[in-house]
């Protein structure tokens, strides 16, 4: 039934502007009055700040090196003397690494296309030509492929993690007129907070299967069935995710209110106890302890009212095939009960793949196969530093300016999860 909801509207002072940040620099404007005040002396004075922007400045940095010739003791010979350039991300380029950085993150952060980025640079009059900045990220993704297969390394050898995909328009020369619909899959870290990305060009269930064959531990997806091939193999948990479980009755809904409302709440309920845990910070050893105590006797609850619905409902409606998609897959819906380091849901994950998304939507598709799989390497490390609290543009900048001269041994110190700046 409604209700009518009554409100009090309460009078609160407000608390005042918060103080912009002391770390910005100021620029400080006297402004005197337009009166005489010849004599008089000031007894205080009025400070008021006000936020503003210019946009980001491109600069030239000039490497002046002097020049000496040194003879020998005799005289007879001479050497030429000057100072070594440091090392650049690319030979022979006027890009440095702060720039490189700032187009790479503007188009796979930021989500700002390649030509959009130099139209703005020329509205600074400064005009670069596409195929050349084009060719700079190529370049500075093949200076960081040792870089990216440590990172894959480091996410393969964890033993819990989630699995999922999304969809990348891709121009391949072959087929003219259209494009190639491939494939990012992602695989996330929960413990460690890494996400991996890896491009392929479809949806079979041979890519997962290649990229985890030496994998042990829990995989945790949705219902995809590529994803089904993975329950009895040795040494593999699989769970599944209850926010794709949830999300079918949210939509059924609209064809049984009230059945579907039933679930929700009792699926609601899971995530209270979920939500409990996180606010009182439990170790994982308390979480599987109070999974124990509350999540198990939930779970018998709401599958005895599933299979309830499941006699009632018919088959090929919205309600039915959410009850199927979940009593299928019920035993793996409730694995998360086991170790406090599992999570409910694929949330996480998701969140790690919405770049995408929101990529795809500016720039549309990957200008290549290749392309695609340079876009696969900048997504997995700036994801990681999303996770970690780590300005992509400063990180990447300080690594291009490296990389060349670090030893490949020490490359996992260059990773974002490892940055100490």
């Amino acid at each position: 039934e409604g209700y009518e909801k009554k409100t009090m509207a309460v009078r609160v002072n407000h608390p005042g502007r918060k103080p912009l940040a002391e770390h910005l620099r100021r620029e400080i404007i006297h402004l005197t009055p337009s009166e005489d005040v010849s004599g008089l002396k000031p007894v205080g004075e009025e400070v008021t700040e006000v936020l503003e922007y210019q946009p980001g400045e491109l600069f030239v940095k000039k490497y002046v090196r002097p020049e000496y010739i040194k003879p020998n003791e005799d005289g007879t010979n001479a050497v030429r003397i000057i100072a070594a350039l440091p090392s650049m991300p690319i030979d022979k380029a006027i890009a440095g690494p702060s720039l490189l950085a700032h187009l790479m993150v503007g188009k796979f952060v930021d989500h700002l296309p390649i030509y959009r980025q130099l139209q703005i640079f020329t509205r600074q009059k400064v005009n670069i030509d596409y195929s050349t900045t084009s060719n700079w990220i190529k370049q500075g993704c093949q200076l960081i492929i040792p870089l990216f297969e440590a990172h894959c390394k480091q996410i393969l050898s964890a033993n819990y993690l989630s699995a999922d995909e999304t969809p990348i328009k891709v121009i391949d020369k072959a087929k003219k007129g259209t494009t190639h619909q491939g494939y990012y899959w992602v695989y996330y870290d929960t413990v460690n907070k890494l996400a991996m990305f890896q491009y392929q060009t479809g949806r079979a269930a041979q890519w997962p299967r290649e990229t985890l064959k030496d994998y042990q531990g829990y995989l945790q997806t949705d219902g995809y069935v590529g994803y089904e091939q993975f329950d009895n193999i040795t040494g593999i948990t699989t769970l599944n995710c209850w926010a794709h479980a949830r999300r079918k009755f949210f939509d059924a809904q609209d064809y049984d209110k009230q059945k579907a409302t039933a679930v929700l709440e009792q699926i609601q309920y899971l995530y209270k106890i979920e939500s409990h845990c996180q606010d009182n910070y439990y170790t994982p050893e308390q979480i599987k302890q109070y999974r124990q105590q509350h999540s198990i006797p939930a779970l018998a609850s709401l599958h005895i009212l599933l299979n309830n619905q499941l006699n009632q409902a018919l088959p090929q409606s919205p309600l039915g095939k959410a009850l199927q998609y979940t009593l299928a897959r019920w035993d793996k819906l409730c694995v998360y009960t086991q170790d406090g380091h599992l999570r409910i849901d694929n949330n996480l994950i998701e969140n790690s793949i919405r770049p995408v998304a929101l990529g795809r939507k500016n720039y549309l598709f990957a200008g290549s196969h290749e392309a695609a799989q340079n876009g696969d390497m900048l997504y997995s490390l700036f994801a990681t530093c999303r996770l970690h609290n780590i300005n992509p543009a400063e990180w990447l900048a300080d690594v291009l300016g490296k990389i060349k001269d670090h030893s490949i041994n020490k490359i996992h110190q260059l990773l974002p999860q490892n940055y100490n700046n």
